[in-house]
């Protein structure tokens, strides 16, 4: 046998009957936020949607400047 296969195999285990509450609320979070992260990446670097994103580039810095106009009047 392969030194440090079961070393591996202890590390990766998990007792699924063992896990409380807290375990699957944070197992749950990992998956969803994992998913919701995948499908921004996405959405952004499709080339699709370049366009749509490219032509929203400069809007915080024109709101900054409409805040900063307004002031000073």
């Amino acid at each position: 046998m392969v030194a440090g296969v079961d070393s591996q195999k202890g590390f990766f285990y998990t007792d699924w009957a063992a896990m409380t509450v807290n375990d699957w609320v944070g197992l749950l979070m990992n998956v969803i936020i994992f998913l919701l992260m995948f499908a921004a990446y996405w959405y952004v670097f499709h080339p699709r949607n370049k366009e749509k994103l490219e032509k929203q580039r400069y809007l915080p810095d024109e709101d900054d400047d409409r805040e900063d106009s307004e002031e000073r009047k």
